[in-house]
C-alpha cells in the first residue's frame, strides 16, 4: 500500500510540473481550483477551474 501512495504522489507532482511548465502559474491556479472544487463538492469552484483550464487550452482568439 505505501508503494501505491508513493507512486501516486510522484505522478501528481510530475503532472503539476508539466502543467506549470506548459501553462504557467495560471494553469496551476486552474488545476488547484478544479481539484479543490471536486474534493469539496463545490460545483462553482470546480467549474471556475475547468473554465480557466479550457481557456488556457484553446489559446487566444485570432
Amino acid at each position: 500500500m505505501p508503494v501505491l501512495a508513493l507512486v501516486s504522489a510522484v505522478f501528481v507532482v510530475a503532472f503539476e510540473q508539466i502543467v506549470q511548465w506548459k501553462y504557467g502559474a495560471t494553469g496551476i491556479v486552474g488545476l488547484l481550483l478544479l481539484t479543490i472544487g471536486v474534493k469539496a463538492k463545490s460545483p462553482s469552484v470546480s467549474s471556475a477551474g475547468a473554465v480557466l483550464l479550457a481557456l488556457l487550452l484553446t489559446g487566444p482568439a485570432r
